[in-house]
């Protein structure tokens, strides 16, 4: 299948909803996948989390995809951030893995912004290059049918979370083939000088926010967010965010594992 369940969302104006995988395993990733009809894509995290880029990602995506039924969307964030100069080859390593779309972090000028674009693409369009055998049957396609529409059909997100990259935002915005501006308020937070959210962010970094937000529609682009609750999720979902992220594999274990065993020492009564 070309079309998957983000791009779907995307193109029908309807708010798509996410989860983090932060830990490494195929069953942790199916069980993710699995676990809510809401779930549009999962971000398997190769910068912060545990699954490595090679091979990790690609046997993350392969569980996702075999699972047959799962319409969910595996998304890879590679490792390096836009600051540095070896985003290309890790574009190509998540790519060939399967994945339907690309995060790339701490992009901060429209320039890095074009390279990704370029990393992402089969000539003429880009100069991505072709050779892996395996990537077709993540997608569950022929080889030629991959080569015909993965141009088309692969997600490309970098994330605003620095100074640089608010200056820029507007040019940033304006790059021709970039799908989603992702907002990373942890470090966007930091590296304005503010604490980072915990939960809510400084009232100073939500206007930062909403002039992202703000950009990102203006020039025609998505706009997604990462948070750490439905909660915040659903605040987010009104105020018209795109692409959201509403928890973590590791987060929400946590959480239930506490809940239920306030509940069995009678600390919900």
């Amino acid at each position: 299948m070309t079309s998957h369940a983000l791009y779907r969302a995307l193109e029908a104006s309807k708010t798509a909803f996410g989860a983090w995988i932060t830990l490494p395993g195929a069953h942790n990733a199916r069980i993710v996948a699995q676990s809510s009809p809401h779930l549009s894509w999962v971000m398997i995290d190769c910068e912060h989390g545990l699954t490595p880029l090679s091979a990790g990602s690609a046997e993350t995506i392969q569980a996702i995809t075999g699972i047959g039924f799962s319409d969910v969307s595996p998304l890879v964030r590679i490792p390096a951030t836009g600051t540095c100069s070896s985003t290309s080859w890790m574009i190509k390593y998540a790519l060939d893995a399967g994945a339907r779309g690309i995060l790339v972090p701490m992009v901060s000028n429209p320039e890095k912004a074009k390279e990704i674009v370029s990393d992402c693409r089969f000539p003429p369009a880009g100069r991505r290059g072709f050779g892996n055998p395996l990537t077709h049957l993540a997608w569950n396609v022929s080889v030629v049918d991959y080569l015909n529409f993965a141009n088309n059909f692969t997600t490309i997100m970098v994330q605003i979370e620095n100074k640089e990259g608010v200056e820029n935002v507007e040019e940033i915005a304006a790059v021709d083939g970039l799908d989603v501006l992702f907002i990373g308020p942890y470090d966007l937070s930091l590296n304005l000088g503010y604490p980072p959210p915990f939960p809510d962010v400084h009232p100073e970094v939500e206007k930062v926010i909403q002039v992202i937000l703000e950009v990102a529609h203006r020039k025609g682009k998505k706009c997604g967010i990462f948070c750490s609750s439905g909660t915040q999720a659903f605040q987010r979902a009104q105020q018209g965010f795109d692409m959201i992220n509403v928890t973590s594999d590791s987060g929400a274990m946590s959480e239930a594992i506490a809940s239920n065993l306030k509940a069995a020492v009678g600390q919900n009564v």
